[in-house]
């Protein structure tokens, strides 16, 4: 909701050349939800979705900080300032989503480690 009010805030400021990075993150967002609600990493087993998480959240706070800062020191409407605001504001909430993530991503491997590997049991 926070990438949808930015990438809002873009179009109409006069910063509209930062709405491409909201959008994205907003559409990668979505992308996640619906793939944990119809529980598609159950059904994909081949990809790391909690590295996939990891590395959204890592993007999108460096991303958001970047353009916020570029948002806030050059453009002067309202809307910029806005944006600005708000991105930072989703560059804590990402920072945040980034450390839980970090934890899950953590138990994640750790338990993927622990299980010896197909090709040995084999032999």
């Amino acid at each position: 909701v926070l990438s949808f009010i930015i990438f809002i805030c873009y179009i109409a400021s006069s910063a509209a050349s930062f709405m491409m990075a909201p959008l994205l993150e907003f559409l990668l967002a979505l992308f996640l939800f619906f793939a944990y609600a119809s529980k598609l990493n159950e059904k994909f087993k081949g990809l790391y979705w909690p590295l996939s998480d990891f590395l959204r959240c890592v993007t999108a706070a460096i991303i958001y900080f970047a353009i916020s800062i570029a948002a806030v020191s050059k453009y002067s409407d309202g809307a910029s300032k806005a944006a600005g605001v708000f991105g930072f504001i989703a560059t804590i909430v990402y920072a945040i989503d980034f450390y839980i993530t970090f934890n899950d991503l953590v138990t994640f491997l750790k338990q993927g480690s622990s299980s010896p590997p197909e090709g040995r049991k084999s032999d």
